[in-house]
C-alpha cells in the first residue's frame, strides 16, 4: 500500500467514526442548555477541534505503520484510547451521566498519556503530534468536572 493510501486510511478512520458519533449524539446534545463553567467555549468550536485532533491522530498512527512500528502494543493502545474517546460523548450527552463521563474521561486522559508515551518511544514525531490531543482532553476533563458540579 502506498504511503498516501496509508495516511488517507488512517486519517479517515477516526474522522468517520467521530462523525458517526457526532451524528448519534447531535439528537440528544444539550450543550447550549447547560450551565457552563468559566472558559467553556461556544459549541461550534468542538467539531473544529475534534476534526484537527482526529487528523493528527491518523497522521501519528500512519507514521508508525509506514515505519513498521505498529506492533501489538501500539495498535491496542491506539484502539483503546480511540474507543474511550468515541464512547465519552454518548455517556455525557446521550445518557446525561455526567459523573460516569467524568470517570470515563479521566481514564481516557490516562490512555492518551500512555498512547503518547508508546508512540514517542517508537517515533518521536508520532508522540509529539498527540500533545494537542492531551491538552484538549485535559481541558475537556476540566469542563466535564464543572458541568457535573454545575448541572446536578
Amino acid at each position: 500500500m502506498s504511503k498516501l493510501k496509508i495516511y488517507l486510511k488512517n486519517i479517515l478512520i477516526p474522522l468517520i467514526l467521530g462523525t458517526i458519533i457526532g451524528l448519534i449524539t447531535s439528537k440528544t446534545m444539550n450543550y447550549n442548555e447547560l450551565i457552563k463553567p468559566v472558559l467553556a467555549p461556544p459549541g461550534f468550536i468542538f467539531p473544529i477541534v475534534w476534526t484537527i485532533l482526529y487528523i493528527l491522530m491518523g497522521i501519528s498512527y500512519a507514521i508508525l505503520k509506514i515505519n513498521g512500528r505498529d506492533n501489538k502494543i501500539i495498535k491496542s493502545t491506539y484502539i483503546l484510547q480511540l474507543t474511550f474517546n468515541l464512547i465519552w460523548p454518548i455517556i455525557f450527552f446521550t445518557f446525561n451521566w455526567r459523573g460516569v463521563a467524568l470517570i470515563w474521561i479521566i481514564l481516557l486522559l490516562f490512555f492518551v498519556i500512555n498512547m503518547i508515551y508508546q508512540f514517542y518511544k517508537e517515533e518521536k514525531i508520532a508522540g509529539l503530534l498527540q500533545i494537542p490531543y492531551l491538552l484538549w482532553v485535559s481541558f475537556a476533563t476540566y469542563l466535564n468536572l464543572f458541568f457535573f458540579i454545575l448541572n446536578r
